[in-house]
Protein backbone atom coordinates (compact mmCIF):
# COMPACT_ATOMS: atom_id res chain seq x y z
CA UNK A 1 0.00 0.00 0.00
CA UNK A 2 1.29 3.44 -0.13
CA UNK A 3 3.44 4.97 2.17
CA UNK A 4 1.26 7.76 4.63
CA UNK A 5 2.84 9.20 7.29
CA UNK A 6 -0.35 9.74 9.17
CA UNK A 7 -0.78 6.03 9.57
CA UNK A 8 0.40 4.57 12.71
CA UNK A 9 0.27 0.34 12.82
CA UNK A 10 -1.94 -0.55 15.67
CA UNK A 11 -1.75 -4.42 14.97
CA UNK A 12 -0.49 -7.59 12.82
CA UNK A 13 -2.42 -10.70 12.69
CA UNK A 14 -0.59 -13.42 10.95
CA UNK A 15 -1.96 -16.64 10.14
CA UNK A 16 0.05 -20.00 11.22
CA UNK A 17 0.09 -23.42 10.01
CA UNK A 18 -3.28 -24.84 10.35
CA UNK A 19 -5.21 -21.84 9.14
CA UNK A 20 -7.69 -19.61 10.94
CA UNK A 21 -11.38 -19.19 10.88
CA UNK A 22 -11.47 -15.91 11.51
CA UNK A 23 -9.28 -12.52 11.86
CA UNK A 24 -9.87 -10.05 14.87
CA UNK A 25 -8.73 -6.85 16.04
CA UNK A 26 -10.11 -6.20 19.25
CA UNK A 27 -9.43 -3.04 22.34
CA UNK A 28 -9.48 -0.68 19.29
CA UNK A 29 -7.71 2.64 20.51
CA UNK A 30 -10.11 5.50 19.97
CA UNK A 31 -7.70 7.90 19.86
CA UNK A 32 -7.24 8.02 15.65
CA UNK A 33 -9.78 9.83 13.18
CA UNK A 34 -9.79 6.85 10.82
CA UNK A 35 -9.01 2.95 10.54
CA UNK A 36 -7.51 1.36 7.57
CA UNK A 37 -6.85 -2.71 7.47
CA UNK A 38 -4.42 -3.82 4.99
CA UNK A 39 -5.20 -7.74 4.17
CA UNK A 40 -2.86 -9.94 2.02
CA UNK A 41 -4.87 -13.20 2.22
CA UNK A 42 -5.69 -16.61 1.04
CA UNK A 43 -8.25 -19.23 2.09
CA UNK A 44 -9.02 -22.88 1.74
CA UNK A 45 -12.34 -22.77 0.32
CA UNK A 46 -12.72 -25.02 -3.29
CA UNK A 47 -12.81 -22.55 -5.75
CA UNK A 48 -10.39 -19.77 -7.36
CA UNK A 49 -12.05 -17.34 -4.77
CA UNK A 50 -13.88 -17.16 -1.68
CA UNK A 51 -16.13 -14.61 -0.29
CA UNK A 52 -14.82 -12.41 2.57
CA UNK A 53 -17.27 -10.48 5.44
CA UNK A 54 -16.89 -8.14 8.49
CA UNK A 55 -18.09 -7.31 11.61
CA UNK A 56 -18.09 -4.63 14.01
CA UNK A 57 -18.27 -5.42 17.60
CA UNK A 58 -19.32 -8.84 17.29
CA UNK A 59 -22.04 -7.78 14.86
CA UNK A 60 -23.14 -8.55 11.57
CA UNK A 61 -26.22 -6.58 11.30
CA UNK A 62 -27.29 -3.45 9.90
CA UNK A 63 -24.91 -3.60 7.43
CA UNK A 64 -25.71 -2.59 3.45
CA UNK A 65 -23.38 -2.05 0.71
CA UNK A 66 -23.08 -1.89 -3.15
CA UNK A 67 -20.46 -4.05 -5.06
CA UNK A 68 -18.63 -3.58 -8.51
CA UNK A 69 -16.31 -5.86 -10.27
CA UNK A 70 -14.51 -6.45 -13.10
CA UNK A 71 -11.87 -8.41 -14.81
CA UNK A 72 -11.07 -6.49 -18.24
CA UNK A 73 -13.58 -8.15 -20.09
CA UNK A 74 -16.89 -8.45 -18.08
CA UNK A 75 -18.24 -6.29 -15.44
CA UNK A 76 -21.13 -6.22 -12.86
CA UNK A 77 -22.18 -4.63 -10.02
CA UNK A 78 -24.58 -5.78 -7.18
CA UNK A 79 -26.16 -4.70 -3.78
CA UNK A 80 -27.53 -6.49 -0.73
CA UNK A 81 -28.16 -5.60 3.02
CA UNK A 82 -25.34 -7.30 4.43
CA UNK A 83 -21.44 -7.76 5.05
CA UNK A 84 -19.89 -9.07 2.43
CA UNK A 85 -16.74 -7.22 1.58
CA UNK A 86 -15.78 -8.95 -1.77
CA UNK A 87 -13.50 -11.77 -2.22
CA UNK A 88 -9.91 -13.35 -1.43
CA UNK A 89 -8.11 -16.33 -3.27
CA UNK A 90 -9.37 -19.46 -2.61
CA UNK A 91 -7.83 -23.09 -2.47
CA UNK A 92 -8.26 -23.55 -6.21
CA UNK A 93 -6.21 -20.29 -7.91
CA UNK A 94 -2.70 -20.88 -8.53
CA UNK A 95 -0.52 -21.67 -5.65
CA UNK A 96 1.54 -18.70 -3.62
CA UNK A 97 -0.69 -16.36 -4.85
CA UNK A 98 -3.13 -13.67 -2.44
CA UNK A 99 -5.91 -11.41 -2.98
CA UNK A 100 -5.15 -7.64 -2.02
CA UNK A 101 -7.41 -5.82 0.28
CA UNK A 102 -7.73 -2.65 1.63
CA UNK A 103 -10.59 -1.36 4.07
CA UNK A 104 -11.12 1.79 4.62
CA UNK A 105 -13.08 2.96 7.97
CA UNK A 106 -13.63 6.98 8.35
CA UNK A 107 -14.65 8.27 11.73
CA UNK A 108 -15.12 5.32 13.07
CA UNK A 109 -15.18 6.88 16.75
CA UNK A 110 -18.28 9.17 15.68
CA UNK A 111 -21.57 9.01 17.10
CA UNK A 112 -23.00 9.03 13.59
CA UNK A 113 -23.88 5.66 11.31
CA UNK A 114 -20.42 4.31 9.76
CA UNK A 115 -19.25 3.80 6.54
CA UNK A 116 -16.62 2.13 4.64
CA UNK A 117 -15.06 1.16 1.71
CA UNK A 118 -13.36 -1.68 0.10
CA UNK A 119 -10.84 -1.93 -2.90
CA UNK A 120 -9.62 -5.53 -3.40
CA UNK A 121 -7.04 -7.37 -6.01
CA UNK A 122 -7.47 -11.09 -6.65
CA UNK A 123 -5.18 -12.62 -8.70
CA UNK A 124 -4.93 -16.21 -10.53
CA UNK A 125 -1.93 -15.87 -12.29
CA UNK A 126 -2.56 -15.50 -16.43
CA UNK A 127 -5.87 -16.90 -16.07
CA UNK A 128 -7.22 -13.75 -15.32
CA UNK A 129 -7.55 -11.18 -12.12
CA UNK A 130 -10.65 -9.17 -10.77
CA UNK A 131 -10.86 -5.87 -9.13
CA UNK A 132 -13.37 -5.54 -6.29
CA UNK A 133 -15.02 -2.08 -5.40
CA UNK A 134 -17.24 -1.86 -2.13
CA UNK A 135 -18.96 1.26 -0.79
CA UNK A 136 -20.60 -0.31 2.89
CA UNK A 137 -22.37 1.50 6.41
CA UNK A 138 -22.82 0.01 9.01
CA UNK A 139 -26.45 1.49 10.83
CA UNK A 140 -25.35 1.89 14.07
CA UNK A 141 -23.86 4.75 16.16
CA UNK A 142 -21.59 3.37 18.52
CA UNK A 143 -17.51 3.83 18.74
CA UNK A 144 -16.32 0.71 16.41
CA UNK A 145 -14.05 -1.30 19.22
CA UNK A 146 -13.18 -4.51 17.69
CA UNK A 147 -13.53 -5.86 14.15
CA UNK A 148 -13.34 -9.81 12.73
CA UNK A 149 -12.77 -10.70 9.36
CA UNK A 150 -14.75 -13.48 8.57
CA UNK A 151 -16.15 -16.36 6.00
CA UNK A 152 -19.54 -15.01 4.17
CA UNK A 153 -22.30 -17.81 3.59
CA UNK A 154 -19.32 -20.02 2.78
CA UNK A 155 -16.89 -22.76 5.39
CA UNK A 156 -13.36 -22.10 4.84
CA UNK A 157 -10.39 -20.85 6.86
CA UNK A 158 -7.95 -18.38 6.39
CA UNK A 159 -4.47 -19.91 5.01
CA UNK A 160 -1.55 -19.80 6.21
CA UNK A 161 0.14 -16.56 5.91
CA UNK A 162 -2.36 -14.23 5.47
CA UNK A 163 -1.31 -11.39 7.09
CA UNK A 164 -3.64 -8.35 8.20
CA UNK A 165 -2.32 -5.20 9.65
CA UNK A 166 -4.70 -2.46 11.27
CA UNK A 167 -3.79 0.75 11.32
CA UNK A 168 -4.67 3.77 12.72
CA UNK A 169 -4.70 7.16 11.17
CA UNK A 170 -3.87 10.68 12.96
CA UNK A 171 -4.21 14.45 11.74
CA UNK A 172 -1.00 14.55 13.55
CA UNK A 173 2.42 15.68 11.24
CA UNK A 174 4.96 13.26 10.32
CA UNK A 175 6.56 11.88 13.64
CA UNK A 176 4.08 14.15 15.81
CA UNK A 177 3.33 12.50 18.89
CA UNK A 178 0.54 13.83 19.92
CA UNK A 179 -2.69 15.12 18.14
CA UNK A 180 -4.82 18.41 18.34
CA UNK A 181 -4.32 21.56 17.06
CA UNK A 182 -2.60 23.28 13.98
CA UNK A 183 1.08 20.99 14.14
CA UNK A 184 4.17 22.61 12.72
CA UNK A 185 7.80 21.46 13.26
CA UNK A 186 10.99 22.72 13.09
CA UNK A 187 14.63 20.53 13.18
CA UNK A 188 14.60 20.53 17.18
CA UNK A 189 10.50 20.20 18.49
CA UNK A 190 6.86 19.70 17.21
CA UNK A 191 4.58 22.77 17.95
CA UNK A 192 0.67 22.33 18.41
CA UNK A 193 -1.27 26.03 17.84
CA UNK A 194 -4.55 25.92 19.77
CA UNK A 195 -6.68 29.17 17.97
CA UNK A 196 -9.43 27.39 20.04
CA UNK A 197 -10.31 25.36 21.86
CA UNK A 198 -9.76 21.29 21.83
CA UNK A 199 -7.86 18.28 22.90
CA UNK A 200 -4.55 17.61 22.76
CA UNK A 201 -3.54 13.88 22.91
CA UNK A 202 -0.49 12.35 23.53
CA UNK A 203 0.56 9.10 21.46
CA UNK A 204 3.30 8.40 23.73
CA UNK A 205 4.78 10.17 26.92
CA UNK A 206 5.84 13.80 26.40
CA UNK A 207 7.63 16.37 28.37
CA UNK A 208 5.88 19.52 26.78
CA UNK A 209 6.54 23.20 27.58
CA UNK A 210 2.91 25.53 26.81
CA UNK A 211 2.28 28.62 27.05
CA UNK A 212 -1.12 29.93 27.66
CA UNK A 213 -2.44 33.02 27.41
CA UNK A 214 -6.35 33.68 28.55
CA UNK A 215 -8.47 36.84 26.64
CA UNK A 216 -7.88 40.48 27.20
CA UNK A 217 -10.55 42.39 28.87
CA UNK A 218 -12.60 44.71 26.78
CA UNK A 219 -11.96 48.52 26.95
CA UNK A 220 -14.53 51.05 29.23
CA UNK A 221 -17.24 52.88 27.71
CA UNK A 222 -17.38 56.70 27.32
CA UNK A 223 -19.96 59.28 27.90
CA UNK A 224 -19.09 63.02 27.11
CA UNK A 225 -18.56 65.25 30.06
CA UNK A 226 -19.40 62.29 32.18
CA UNK A 227 -16.88 59.75 32.25
CA UNK A 228 -14.36 58.19 29.44
CA UNK A 229 -13.31 54.62 29.49
CA UNK A 230 -10.10 52.45 30.64
CA UNK A 231 -8.47 50.15 29.10
CA UNK A 232 -8.97 46.44 29.32
CA UNK A 233 -6.66 44.04 31.22
CA UNK A 234 -4.32 41.80 29.04
CA UNK A 235 -4.73 38.14 30.07
CA UNK A 236 -3.06 36.89 32.14
CA UNK A 237 -0.14 34.48 30.40
CA UNK A 238 1.64 31.57 32.21
CA UNK A 239 4.66 29.97 29.82
CA UNK A 240 7.73 27.51 30.44
CA UNK A 241 9.74 29.47 28.04
CA UNK A 242 11.83 32.62 27.84
CA UNK A 243 9.04 34.56 29.92
CA UNK A 244 6.46 34.54 32.02
CA UNK A 245 3.66 37.15 32.91
CA UNK A 246 3.27 39.44 35.97
CA UNK A 247 7.55 39.39 36.43
CA UNK A 248 6.90 35.48 37.81
CA UNK A 249 9.91 32.83 37.24
CA UNK A 250 9.51 30.67 34.56
CA UNK A 251 7.37 27.20 35.12
CA UNK A 252 8.06 24.37 34.82
CA UNK A 253 7.18 21.56 31.94
CA UNK A 254 4.07 19.24 32.12
CA UNK A 255 4.69 15.37 32.00
CA UNK A 256 1.74 14.22 29.83
CA UNK A 257 0.34 10.64 29.34
CA UNK A 258 0.11 8.84 26.19
CA UNK A 259 -3.54 8.04 25.19
CA UNK A 260 -4.70 11.15 27.93
CA UNK A 261 -7.11 13.42 26.42
CA UNK A 262 -5.88 17.00 27.64
CA UNK A 263 -8.57 19.84 27.29
CA UNK A 264 -7.52 22.87 25.62
CA UNK A 265 -10.02 26.46 26.14
CA UNK A 266 -8.52 29.12 24.25
CA UNK A 267 -10.60 31.99 26.30
CA UNK A 268 -12.35 34.56 24.31
CA UNK A 269 -11.86 38.38 24.67
CA UNK A 270 -14.24 40.27 26.65
CA UNK A 271 -17.33 42.43 25.52
CA UNK A 272 -17.11 46.27 26.26
CA UNK A 273 -16.73 46.82 29.59
CA UNK A 274 -16.69 43.17 30.72
CA UNK A 275 -13.47 40.98 31.59
CA UNK A 276 -11.91 38.20 29.29
CA UNK A 277 -11.87 34.34 29.84
CA UNK A 278 -10.02 32.16 31.21
CA UNK A 279 -8.04 30.01 29.38
CA UNK A 280 -6.81 26.31 29.94
CA UNK A 281 -4.28 22.99 29.14
CA UNK A 282 -4.07 20.33 31.83
CA UNK A 283 -3.85 21.58 35.14
CA UNK A 284 -2.62 25.23 33.88
CA UNK A 285 -5.36 28.27 34.00
CA UNK A 286 -4.71 31.47 33.23
CA UNK A 287 -6.97 34.10 34.34
CA UNK A 288 -8.90 36.18 31.53
CA UNK A 289 -8.24 39.87 31.58
CA UNK A 290 -9.65 42.53 34.01
CA UNK A 291 -12.31 44.86 32.27
CA UNK A 292 -11.57 48.82 31.90
CA UNK A 293 -13.63 50.98 33.84
CA UNK A 294 -16.41 52.97 32.44
CA UNK A 295 -18.43 55.57 34.86
CA UNK A 296 -18.80 54.59 38.03
CA UNK A 297 -17.86 51.14 37.75
CA UNK A 298 -14.67 49.97 38.92
CA UNK A 299 -12.32 48.69 36.90
CA UNK A 300 -11.88 44.65 37.44
CA UNK A 301 -8.83 42.32 38.62
CA UNK A 302 -8.10 39.74 36.62
CA UNK A 303 -5.05 38.38 35.01
CA UNK A 304 -3.78 41.77 34.02
CA UNK A 305 -5.73 44.81 35.88
CA UNK A 306 -8.30 46.83 33.98
CA UNK A 307 -7.27 50.56 33.58
CA UNK A 308 -9.13 53.00 36.31
CA UNK A 309 -11.49 55.82 35.50
CA UNK A 310 -11.69 57.95 38.04
CA UNK A 311 -11.45 55.00 39.98
CA UNK A 312 -9.50 52.44 41.72
CA UNK A 313 -7.87 50.11 38.81
CA UNK A 314 -8.13 46.29 38.64
CA UNK A 315 -4.76 44.02 40.28
CA UNK A 316 -3.15 41.54 38.18
CA UNK A 317 -3.23 37.96 39.47
CA UNK A 318 0.21 36.91 40.39
CA UNK A 319 3.31 35.41 37.75
CA UNK A 320 0.31 36.33 34.92
CA UNK A 321 -0.03 39.93 34.68
CA UNK A 322 0.35 43.67 36.25
CA UNK A 323 -2.65 45.82 37.47
CA UNK A 324 -4.09 48.43 35.52
CA UNK A 325 -3.32 52.59 35.70
CA UNK A 326 -5.25 54.13 38.27
CA UNK A 327 -5.16 56.96 35.79
CA UNK A 328 -6.87 60.90 36.14
CA UNK A 329 -9.61 60.56 33.07
CA UNK A 330 -9.29 56.75 32.82
CA UNK A 331 -5.98 54.61 33.01
CA UNK A 332 -4.43 52.19 30.92
CA UNK A 333 -4.92 48.05 31.22
CA UNK A 334 -2.01 46.16 32.86
CA UNK A 335 0.21 43.91 30.35
CA UNK A 336 2.05 40.70 31.03
CA UNK A 337 5.36 42.61 31.41
CA UNK A 338 4.32 46.01 33.16
CA UNK A 339 2.04 47.86 34.72
CA UNK A 340 -0.76 50.42 33.34
CA UNK A 341 0.79 53.78 32.47
CA UNK A 342 4.35 52.19 33.09
CA UNK A 343 5.80 54.27 29.87
CA UNK A 344 3.55 57.05 30.20
CA UNK A 345 -0.12 58.20 31.87
CA UNK A 346 -2.91 55.99 30.39
CA UNK A 347 -0.55 54.00 28.31
CA UNK A 348 -1.47 50.11 28.31
CA UNK A 349 1.29 47.93 29.96
CA UNK A 350 3.24 46.02 27.75
CA UNK A 351 3.20 42.24 27.36
CA UNK A 352 6.07 39.82 27.44
CA UNK A 353 7.67 37.72 24.49
CA UNK A 354 8.56 34.38 24.28
CA UNK A 355 10.29 32.16 21.58
CA UNK A 356 8.06 28.96 22.43
CA UNK A 357 6.52 28.99 18.83
CA UNK A 358 9.78 29.30 17.28
CA UNK A 359 10.06 32.83 16.64
CA UNK A 360 9.88 35.14 19.47
CA UNK A 361 6.34 37.24 19.47
CA UNK A 362 4.98 39.58 22.03
CA UNK A 363 1.96 38.38 24.07
CA UNK A 364 -0.71 40.28 26.09
CA UNK A 365 -0.59 43.93 26.09
CA UNK A 366 -2.80 46.26 28.03
CA UNK A 367 -5.31 48.31 26.01
CA UNK A 368 -4.86 52.02 25.60
CA UNK A 369 -7.14 54.87 28.00
CA UNK A 370 -9.36 56.45 26.30
CA UNK A 371 -8.48 59.82 27.73
CA UNK A 372 -6.81 61.32 25.13
CA UNK A 373 -6.53 58.35 22.75
CA UNK A 374 -3.59 56.89 24.42
CA UNK A 375 -1.26 53.94 22.95
CA UNK A 376 -2.26 49.86 23.74
CA UNK A 377 0.64 47.66 25.49
CA UNK A 378 3.17 45.69 22.84
CA UNK A 379 1.73 42.56 22.56
CA UNK A 380 -1.96 43.12 21.29
CA UNK A 381 -3.15 45.97 23.45
CA UNK A 382 -5.83 48.15 21.52
CA UNK A 383 -5.27 51.93 21.32
CA UNK A 384 -7.87 54.25 23.00
CA UNK A 385 -9.91 56.60 21.03
CA UNK A 386 -10.29 60.14 21.81
CA UNK A 387 -13.22 61.20 20.41
CA UNK A 388 -14.71 57.26 19.73
CA UNK A 389 -14.62 53.69 20.78
CA UNK A 390 -11.58 51.75 20.76
CA UNK A 391 -9.62 49.55 18.93
CA UNK A 392 -9.79 45.88 19.85
CA UNK A 393 -7.30 43.69 21.42
CA UNK A 394 -5.62 41.39 19.09
CA UNK A 395 -7.00 38.13 18.20
CA UNK A 396 -5.08 35.22 20.05
CA UNK A 397 -2.65 37.83 21.85
CA UNK A 398 -4.66 38.54 24.65
CA UNK A 399 -4.72 41.93 24.39
CA UNK A 400 -6.78 44.35 26.23
CA UNK A 401 -9.44 46.51 24.46
CA UNK A 402 -9.03 50.06 24.01
CA UNK A 403 -11.00 52.34 26.07
CA UNK A 404 -13.72 54.72 24.28
CA UNK A 405 -14.06 58.57 24.82
CA UNK A 406 -16.74 60.75 23.57
CA UNK A 407 -16.82 64.73 22.63
CA UNK A 408 -20.80 64.15 22.67
CA UNK A 409 -23.29 61.47 23.35
CA UNK A 410 -21.32 58.01 24.29
CA UNK A 411 -19.40 55.02 22.90
CA UNK A 412 -19.37 51.65 23.92
CA UNK A 413 -15.97 49.83 24.70
CA UNK A 414 -13.86 47.75 22.70
CA UNK A 415 -13.61 43.93 22.89
CA UNK A 416 -10.77 42.38 24.30
CA UNK A 417 -8.66 40.07 22.13
CA UNK A 418 -9.22 35.81 22.76
CA UNK A 419 -6.13 34.12 23.79
CA UNK A 420 -3.76 31.29 22.70
CA UNK A 421 -2.66 27.97 23.68
CA UNK A 422 1.24 26.69 22.75
CA UNK A 423 2.42 23.18 23.47
CA UNK A 424 5.64 22.16 22.28
CA UNK A 425 8.28 18.60 22.80
CA UNK A 426 11.32 17.50 21.95
CA UNK A 427 11.87 15.57 18.39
Amino acid sequence: MPTNPNMVAIQTVTVGSGGAANIEFTNIPQTYTDLVIQLSARCSFAGVTGNLAIEFNSSSASFSRRTVRGNGSAASSTSGSDNYIGDIVGNDATGSTFSNNQIYIPNYTGSNNKSYSVDVVTENNATEAWQYFVAGLWSNSSAITSIKLLPFSQSWTFSQHTTATLYGVTSSAYGAKATGGIITSDANYYYHTFLASGTFTPTSNITADYLVVAGGGGGGNAQAGVYDGGGGGAGGLRCTVGATGGGGSLESPLSLTASTAYTVTVGAGGAAATSGNNSVFSSITSTGGGRGSAGAGTAASGGSGGGGAQTTAGAGTANQGFAGDGGGGAGGGGGAGEAGGTDGAGQGGDGVATSISGTSIIYAGGGGSGDGGKVGGDGGGGAGNNNGVGTAGTANLGGGGGGSRAVSGTFGGSTGGSGIVIVRYAK
